[in-house]
């Protein structure tokens, strides 16, 4: 037989649930590769609204100066500013690998998420469906007339065919 939940869980069932998620949220970051933890300290650092206005004021600065705009001061990268393209072109291309390595993670661990709540869903119906058998068996047992529902409890106390469901939600879903 299953082993109860911890005491503290029938205790404060919403707190249980939420240490359960935090740790489960820890143990995924835990879980990173190097590469992983670094594309995600790179992604958290250009993704704001600092390191935006920090491009603009170099890249504005950048050009003042080429310009001539700025007197006193040589232009080193004349326009159109071949140098300032490469800087900037190579730093999307790192910035972009940087993204895509994060999404991955991110997707993968999303993956995990999804397949954690359909394996609770599914031992949920299950349950269910138990329940569900045995109020019947029970009602009959008595001599409680449930002939009202009958027909909805006999069709929710079936098992759900996961594949089936599958199928026919696939068949009704739009292409992408």
């Amino acid at each position: 037989m299953d082993s109860p939940l911890p005491r503290r869980a029938a205790a404060n069932p919403t707190q249980y649930n939420i240490d359960a998620i935090a740790k489960l949220e820890h143990d995924a970051l835990n879980r990173r590769t190097p590469t992983e933890r670094v594309s995600d300290v790179v992604t958290k650092l250009v993704g704001n609204l600092g390191f935006l206005l920090a491009q603009l004021l170099l890249i504005v600065g950048w050009c003042l100066v080429n310009l001539h705009v700025i007197p006193g001061l040589k232009a080193f990268d004349p326009f159109p500013f071949g140098v300032l393209a490469l800087l900037v072109s190579s730093e999307g291309v790192f910035l972009t690998v940087f993204v895509l390595i994060s999404q991955g993670r991110m997707a993968r661990q999303s993956e995990r998420r999804s397949h954690l709540d359909l394996q609770v869903g599914m031992l949920s119906e299950q349950e269910l469906t138990t329940i569900l058998q045995m109020l019947q068996k029970l009602c009959q047992h008595v001599g409680v007339n449930v002939d009202s529902s009958k027909q909805e409890v006999q069709s929710f106390s079936k098992t759900t065919d996961v594949h089936k469901l599958a199928s026919e939600l696939e068949d009704k879903l739009p292409e992408e």
